[in-house]
């Protein structure tokens, strides 16, 4: 049997067949750049809309179809975009930003400097999935520099691409597309779950100066008695791991979990807050766990739940009590005198309960979306050819 590579995706839509086409970026696209829109230049009630390089790492995917910005950018000193144009950053930290696709569905949109504008005959929400799955570790690889990686049109040109048909580019794109808006529904929904968890966290818990809630569970009466950290629980510091061995036990830092090693600094529930870096993201943590330095853990906990006061950590601006100029810092001495109202055990366990319910239904939706992601990306990797050479 022969073994060259056939030019076909591994999933394809039936009424479709024969082989996909295959040519350079270059002979199919042209290559344009765009003009500098600084963040300074962005106005809420300006004329045009706009794109700049940097909102297609945090604002858009693979399909621009809603522009966030605006500007008052005079259109002499602007370019602007076609129907179906691709954008890819023409700079960014690393190889894998910069290889970063978005097709701009809409025409007469301003395009800021830092920007690859590659227009063609082809799709351009096709291209743009084409780019951002099966070629995105190539277009990485054309990326030079050190400290500010660089991509050329130049580069792009060499671009070694495969398309099929227009009907099936379309009927590709429109099933990604799809389940885009998907994902995009679901990641609203826990965007709304978690707008919910913050009102409610402000509702149930006495804010500045006041000693009751203003959302409060029946059977539940009387002011909130105001207690210091440091008579409600201790806080433990982390310590190094680097002497253990490897093993089941979770190592986590300010910033999450780290490895696994063979021994526990301690077994239980635990909120924890970070001592330096991230310190405004509390963990809970249950069971044999080692933390870090840069993480503190509670313990000893007098006349208060676990899961009470990680929700009392989840409703603190901890930022507040930050003392380093440079990297975010908190210390045992400023924490133990953080003064906070406190109900009885029991309605401490009933507002416990009622945000675990909810923190539950959040995690959920999270892990719904992650499915969605995964499933998009085998999608991906399946409707495109992953080998191109006969």
């Amino acid at each position: 049997m022969d073994n060259k590579n056939i030019l076909v995706p591994r999933i394809r839509f039936q009424e479709f067949s024969g082989e996909w086409e295959q040519k350079k970026l270059g002979e199919v696209a042209t290559f344009h750049k765009g003009k500098g829109i600084s963040k300074a230049d962005i106005s809420i009630d300006g004329k045009y809309s706009c794109i700049r390089y940097g909102e297609l790492y945090t604002k858009y995917n693979e399909v621009i179809s809603e522009v966030v910005s605006k500007t008052n950018i005079s259109s002499d000193k602007l370019v602007f975009s076609k129907k179906g144009d691709v954008l890819i950053p023409s700079s960014g930290e690393t190889q894998e930003d910069i290889a970063t696709a978005s097709c701009v569905l809409e025409e007469g949109i301003a395009l800021g400097g830092d920007l690859n504008i590659i227009r063609s005959e082809l799709h351009g929400s096709f291209l743009s999935y084409y780019l951002n799955g099966s070629k995105s570790r190539e277009i990485a690889k054309f990326s030079q520099g050190i400290v500010v990686v660089h991509l050329y049109s130049k580069q792009l040109e060499k671009l070694k691409t495969s398309f099929p048909s227009l009907p099936e580019q379309q009927k590709i794109a429109s099933t990604l597309s799809s389940l885009d808006a998907i994902i995009t529904t679901h990641t609203d929904k826990l965007e709304a779950l978690k707008q919910h968890k913050k009102a409610l966290l402000q509702q149930l818990f006495p804010q500045q100066g006041e000693s009751v809630p203003r959302l409060r569970f029946a059977g539940f009466s009387g002011e909130w008695e105001s207690k210091r950290f440091d008579n409600l629980f201790e806080i433990g510091s982390g310590k190094d791991y680097k002497h253990l061995s490897k093993g089941n036990t979770p190592v986590y830092g300010s910033g999450g979990y780290m490895l696994s090693v063979d021994k526990f600094l301690y077994d239980g529930e635990s909120p924890c807050i970070g001592r330096k870096g991230t310190i405004n993201k509390p963990q809970f943590l249950t069971g044999k766990f080692w933390t870090v330095d840069t993480l503190f853990y509670t313990h000893s906990f007098k006349r208060c739940t676990p899961k009470f006061i990680f929700n009392i950590f989840q409703n603190i601006t901890w930022n507040n009590y930050n003392e380093a100029g440079g990297v975010p810092s908190l210390s045992k001495k400023v924490l133990n005198k953080i003064e906070v109202a406190i109900p009885t055990l029991p309605e401490q366990q009933k507002i416990a309960d009622t945000l675990s319910s909810l923190d539950t239904i959040i995690e959920q939706q999270s892990k719904k979306i992650d499915l969605l992601k995964q499933h998009k990306k085998g999608m991906m990797q399946g409707l495109f050819p992953q080998a191109e050479k006969r």
